[in-house]
C-alpha cells in the first residue's frame, strides 16, 4: 500500500541544518510516509546526519542543481501526495496529520498551505498566510505559494510527467505553477501552517538582493530576473515584440497584479 506522503529533500552540503529538517518529518504522527534525501554530492557531514535517521533514505549522486535533485525524486515517488522540503527548513509538528484531514476531502491537483519564516538559528520571524490560487498573481507579481508548504497528487501532476525545469534555478517553483495552472491543474489554499522556512545569506532565492556594483552579482541576479520574465513572457500578457515596451508594461501589470493580491487577501476572495 502506498504512503500518504513522499517528502523530497534536495541538499548540498547543508550538514549544519539537516538534523533539524530530518527530524521534523521523524516526529510527524499519525500518517504514512517515506523521505527521500537526493544529495547532490555533500562534502560535510551531511552522509553521517542523515545516518542518525532511519526513517529518511539517503541518495548520493551528483546533479544538476536542484531542480534535477527534487526531479529525481518525483520519480521515485510512491505517496498519493508529494512535497519538497528544503534540507534548511522544517515541517510543524502534525502539519502532515492537519493537512491530510483537507487532502481527502479535495479534488484539487496542487494543495498548499501556509508557513513561517525563521531565521538561519532557528528562531520565528513572522507567519506568512497565503490566498487563493490567482495564475495573475503568480505570474505577474511574483510566486506566493511556498514550495515547502506544497503537495502534488501523485496520480495526476507526478505521475503525468510534470517535473520542473532543470534549467531554473531560482523561480523554479513559480513556473512550475504557473504550467501547472495553464495545462488545466485545480489549486487549493488549506488553513494549515505546514513549514517552517529559513532565511539565511545562502538561499538561493536571497543572495542576489540589493544593489551592488560587482559583475559578478549582477550577472547572478540578472538571472534570476530573467526567470521571472521567461514566466511572463510564456504564460502571462504579453503585447509587443520589443522588450523594452513590455518591461513597460511590466510594470503597470506587477503593480496591478500586487494591487489584486492586497484585494485578495483583505476581502478573502
Amino acid at each position: 500500500m502506498n504512503p500518504n506522503f513522499t517528502v523530497i529533500t534536495p541538499s548540498l552540503n547543508y550538514g549544519r541544518f539537516l538534523a533539524d529538517c530530518l527530524s521534523s518529518v521523524a516526529a510527524q504522527e499519525g500518517v504514512t510516509f517515506e523521505h527521500l534525501v537526493m544529495d547532490g554530492g555533500s562534502r560535510d557531514d551531511s552522509e553521517a546526519v542523515a545516518a542518525g535517521f532511519p526513517h529518511a533514505s539517503w541518495s548520493q549522486d551528483t546533479d544538476n542543481g536542484m531542480s534535477d535533485a527534487i526531479n529525481k525524486g518525483f520519480r521515485r515517488a510512491r505517496g498519493e501526495w508529494v512535497m519538497w522540503l528544503n534540507a534548511d527548513d522544517r515541517l510543524k509538528p502534525r502539519a502532515l496529520m492537519d493537512i491530510l484531514v483537507f487532502l481527502k476531502k479535495s479534488k484539487a491537483d496542487v494543495v498548499y498551505g501556509d508557513w513561517n519564516f525563521i531565521d538561519e538559528a532557528g528562531n520565528f520571524t513572522r507567519h506568512v498566510t497565503s490566498l487563493r490560487w490567482s495564475v495573475f498573481v503568480n505570474t505577474h507579481h511574483h510566486c506566493f505559494v511556498g514550495s515547502t508548504a506544497a503537495f502534488y497528487r501523485r496520480k495526476t501532476v507526478i505521475d503525468e510527467g510534470n517535473r520542473l525545469r532543470e534549467d531554473f534555478r531560482y523561480v523554479m517553483d513559480g513556473e512550475f505553477y504557473a504550467r501547472l495552472a495553464v495545462a488545466g491543474k485545480r489549486f487549493e489554499h488549506v488553513p494549515v501552517t505546514v513549514a517552517d522556512f529559513r532565511l539565511h545569506g545562502a538561499n538561493a532565492s536571497q543572495r542576489h538582493l540589493g544593489k551592488s556594483r560587482d559583475m559578478d552579482t549582477i550577472l547572478a541576479a540578472e538571472r534570476q530576473h530573467v526567470e521571472s520574465r521567461a514566466i511572463r513572457r510564456a504564460y502571462g500578457i504579453t503585447l509587443f515584440i520589443d522588450p523594452y515596451l513590455n518591461g513597460l508594461v511590466d510594470g503597470v501589470l506587477w503593480i496591478i497584479a500586487k494591487s489584486w493580491k492586497f484585494i485578495k487577501r483583505t476581502i478573502k476572495l
